[in-house]
């Protein structure tokens, strides 16, 4: 499932309740864990957040993340841990063992054959069909995946150890791990950042001054300094740091704008008008095949006034399906263009997303806008707030991180109101100028789906 690159629509952190909520449902879903390991799993006061993502197949995923570790995902409301969580807790879930050269395969995306699986001398665990397992490597405890049995234990022995045993769901090295490790001053013997800066001004590597009230400044490092000179990036950090900065960029600079044309759908009421071309009640059309539709029909029913070929004839379903009651006993014909224009628009709208490198998405509706407001806070202070940008592929905290930078102004993401899953990005100031730029000159987004750019500030006259 995370073989691929996947997209982030969102990331928030979790509140009070739904933290307690969520504890609750891990001790209902993994009753073995202990209250103490539950209460650490999950913890009253570290950084808990939710991650919602689509993965490249355009399934919808959730991630929680502890200290930006994932923890758990969470499919149609069936949550499983990760293998992050898994070394933390091995004996969480049943655990079937395969050679270590498998592992390469399962990280690719292929699920767990039977012929792969090592039967040890103690038998395997008993499950059942659809229950959740751990996939470990021989000779190694700590779990390497997270699958689901295909068949109990009892037919995986009957079948003779052939056939896939296992749907793999994540594996280690797959993208849902982070890129590279973390530090934390809290856990060093500095404790605090300002010791930390303390030592090294002590040291003379550095030097730090207040230059504006409460908040102290980096004024000059020594790159020169011994330490500094000697200082070696550990195994590990390097190889990590770059994968980090290179999914950065290609994030970040590597956009593509999604295809996105709209369709129509057959609803009731146009039944009689369209299945004289066998289409039936939710078949899809581009306006396109709508239009040739329509044509063809007037065309094989000899709908084309003879004096005016201009105007089409209303017969019995044309009336139906396109005029108001109040317009049946006064309309007898109407232009190509209103029949037309009529046409879609009692058809359901609906259209089509392609994202780069995915496979089209039909949705619903028509698209929402990327949506620009300017709101007024306290002491007269003016914010930006963008919402619908993971309608256009585009992740709100890479957006509100690029922004941050370009104005130096604060910037946040907060949920949008009245709904569970969206956020929207919050950045002080009036700063629709610098979002016109990027969203229609660097990611090439259409004018048409960006909404509020003329509520830009004017600019005034230099004297």
């Amino acid at each position: 499932m995370f073989s691929r690159a996947f997209r982030v629509r969102s990331n928030t952190a979790i509140k009070g309740s739904d933290r307690r909520k969520l504890r609750a449902d891990v001790a209902a879903a993994f009753p073995n864990l202990s209250a103490d390991q539950l209460t650490e799993f999950i913890p009253n006061k570290e950084e808990l957040n939710v991650i919602k993502i689509y993965s490249h197949k355009g399934e919808a995923v959730t991630v929680y993340t502890n200290n930006k570790n994932p923890i758990l995902f969470e499919i149609e409301r069936a949550l499983y841990p990760t293998v992050y969580t898994l070394w933390l807790y091995p004996d969480l879930l049943p655990a079937f063992s395969t050679w270590p050269p498998v592992l390469q395969k399962l990280a690719g995306g292929a699920d767990l054959m039977l012929p792969g699986v090592v039967v040890p001398s103690s038998g395997f665990p008993q499950v059942e069909q659809g229950t959740l397992c751990a996939v470990t490597l021989l000779g190694n405890r700590a779990p390497v995946a997270v699958g689901v049995a295909t068949m109990s234990t009892a037919e995986m022995l009957a079948a003779g150890m052939k056939g896939k045993g296992f749907a793999v769901l994540h594996t280690y090295m797959d993208h849902l791990c982070p890129a590279g490790q973390q530090l934390d001053i809290k856990k060093s013997s500095y404790k605090k950042f300002s010791k930390f800066l303390q030592c090294m001004q002590h040291q003379k590597i550095l030097q730090v001054k207040e230059l504006n009230k409460g908040v102290e400044s980096i004024v000059e490092v020594d790159w020169k300094h011994p330490d500094v000179r000697a200082f070696a990036v550990p195994e590990g950090f390097a190889s990590a740091s770059s994968a980090q900065d290179s999914r950065s960029e290609e994030r970040e600079q590597g956009y593509h704008a999604p295809e996105i044309i709209p369709l129509y759908g057959v609803s009731t009421k146009m039944i009689p008008l369209f299945q004289e071309s066998g289409h039936k009640k939710g078949s899809i059309l581009s306006s396109s095949e709508v239009r040739n539709i329509i044509i063809n029909y007037v065309k094989a029913n000899e709908l084309v006034d003879e004096t005016n070929k201009n105007f089409v004839k209303v017969n019995a379903i044309l009336c139906d399906c396109l005029l108001d009651k109040s317009e049946q006993d006064e309309i007898s014909s109407l232009k190509w263009d209103d029949l037309l224009s009529r046409c879609l628009e009692r058809l359901q709208p609906l259209h089509q997303v392609t994202f780069y490198g995915q496979e089209p998405v039909v949705r619903k509706g028509n698209i929402e806008p990327i949506d620009i407001t300017i709101a007024q806070r306290s002491s007269n202070k003016k914010v930006t707030i963008i919402k619908n940008l993971e309608l256009y592929g585009l992740d709100p905290q890479c957006v509100a991180n690029i922004l941050q930078q370009k104005v130096q102004a604060s910037a946040t993401i907060t949920p949008v109101p009245g709904t569970k899953d969206r956020v929207q990005v919050q950045i002080q100031g009036n700063q629709i100028h610098h979002l016109a730029k990027m969203l229609l000159e660097e990611y090439k987004l259409p004018r048409k789906y960006v909404q509020g750019l003329e509520k830009a500030p004017k600019l005034g006259r230099k004297k």
